[in-house]
């Protein structure tokens, strides 16, 4: 990725910092959720939410530092910012489907979270009914990042990790964690496809990229998703035979190839 390709993404959310949430916390979805029950305004600005979680205590902690810190998880995990598309994509989708609201969330830290975005293949790739074990997951984060964080750290980091697989339907048990399969909605298949459509994917490639893949089903099932989320007009999808087209909905306002669709 060039440097310039970097830059975009990032001016639309994305984040490739070293530094990643889920080595403090998961994917928090039941605080996001009590955070858009609290923040209806989806055109509200970042202080807003700020406000929401420290001043208002919306999400119900104990202790003002305990609110600072939760405000900076949630916003480095999720932006809290309707200027970020990757957020302001992530609020229309959970606003209109909260049956899928924890895998929109996942992906969204996909975008976000260098720690989780690079789990990705691991996690997609186990087949169902295999045991995902902590000790092989610190194992696979410290093959990408050698020496970077201790063994402790590494313990924390998994668990983190499995936990927000855990709320997407990837996984499930509590000590021991089974790899399970994971239920798409229509509108997590239109986010994954934007996803993917900014990242620089085209054609059938799209369906072989991690944000599809996150959706845990055949690319072919993903495509017919994909084609119920252009109907709704959530994306715009054709395909004829092997050529595919996917772009994005002018109500979505995002800036693609330097130009706004």
């Amino acid at each position: 990725m060039t440097e310039e390709e970097k830059l975009r993404l990032e001016n639309l959310g994305f984040r490739y910092t070293r530094n990643g949430t889920h080595s403090a916390r998961t994917i928090m979805i039941d605080e996001l959720e009590l955070l858009f029950e609290a923040v209806d305004d989806v055109s509200a600005p970042h202080q807003t939410y700020f406000d929401a979680i420290v001043s208002d205590n919306c999400l119900g902690k104990q202790s003002g530092k305990t609110r600072i810190l939760t405000a900076k998880h949630l916003t480095a995990m999720y932006g809290l910012n309707p200027d970020l598309a990757v957020f302001r994509l992530l609020r229309f989708f959970v606003g209109r489907d909260e049956k899928g609201s924890a895998l929109s969330a996942a992906l969204c830290a996909f975008a976000r979270d260098p720690l989780f975005r690079v789990t990705v293949p691991y996690i997609c790739s186990c087949t169902r009914g295999t045991r995902i074990e902590r000790e092989v997951l610190e194992s696979f984060i410290e093959e990408k990042e050698p020496g970077r964080y201790s063994p402790a750290s590494l313990k924390s980091i998994a668990q983190n990790i499995n936990s927000s697989w855990t709320k997407t339907g990837h996984l499930s048990g509590r000590g021991i964690k089974v790899r399970t399969q994971a239920e798409p909605t229509i509108a997590n298949t239109a986010y994954a496809v934007i996803l993917a459509t900014l990242m620089g994917y085209r054609g059938k490639a799209l369906f072989d990229s991690d944000p599809i893949r996150m959706l845990d089903v055949p690319s072919g099932r993903a495509m017919e998703l994909a084609q119920q989320a252009s109907e709704k007009g959530w994306l715009i999808y054709k395909r004829i035979g092997d050529i595919i087209e996917v772009g994005i909905p002018s109500q979505f306002s995002i800036p693609l190839n330097g130009g706004s669709l």
